[in-house]
């Protein structure tokens, strides 16, 4: 009874699709990758695809690279039929349209990018029909306050402001009046005390304004 294969390019056939690939491709490829990109189409089994890139390379068909573990493999150069002038030129040619084509592509992600930006954070109609029902509640809240302060009876007249006022700019002058008297007296005081001036002050049992937190207004 025959052994069984792993499929219809095993053997000498696997290293003739696989040398191919690689030619038509021209770009590496680890054995996992050319695996993956022939196995469908020629029903190539991983182990006959790892079997014959390495029997390429020792035949120095093609050529091997390792990056730590794994392997990559790729057309020999030198092998390769040179490209004409001609050809050269045709593929600098075929480098700019895609080369432009790129930055065209890449211009529209941008703008595309920013337009969902901006779609993100913008609302949504529910939210926007949620907001300006809110709003509206709100104008309604803020109408009905101010029809009972025009219509409350308890206001104040210009004159008893301007009264109310002048008593304020009153008292805060002499208050700070009296406040320079008190330093000036204290520190008369505590030129001749043998102690700190806090120590002084808990004896007396005198408290300042900025015990309490309490500021003078500013002068009005």
């Amino acid at each position: 009874m025959s052994k069984g294969r792993e499929g219809p390019a095993a053997g000498g056939g696997a290293a003739a699709v696989l040398l191919r690939y690689l030619r038509e491709q021209n770009r590496p490829y680890s054995a996992q990758d050319a695996f993956g990109n022939l196995q469908r189409e020629h029903g190539l089994g991983k182990a006959a695809v790892v079997k014959a890139l390495e029997q390429l390379a020792q035949q120095g068909r093609v050529r091997e690279k390792a990056y730590g573990k794994q392997k990559i493999y790729f057309a020999d150069q030198e092998q390769l039929p040179a490209a004409s002038d001609a050809e050269l030129r045709g593929l600098d040619g075929e480098i700019g349209t895609l080369s432009t084509k790129v930055q065209a592509l890449q211009q529209s992600c941008r703008q595309m990018e920013a337009e969902l930006k901006d779609l993100n954070s913008s609302m949504t109609t529910p939210e926007m029909a949620r907001e300006v029902e809110e709003l509206r509640k709100d104008c309604a809240s803020y109408t009905d306050k101010l029809e009972r302060i025009k219509s409350a009876t308890n206001h104040v007249t210009p004159e008893e402001k301007e009264k109310v006022c002048s008593e304020q700019k009153l008292y805060c002058k002499e208050w700070r009046r009296r406040k320079r008297m008190a330093t000036e007296l204290l520190e008369a005081i505590l030129e001749g005390y043998p102690k700190s001036k806090k120590q002084f002050f808990e004896e007396v049992g005198i408290e300042t304004d900025e015990d309490h937190n309490i500021t003078l207004p500013a002068d009005l």
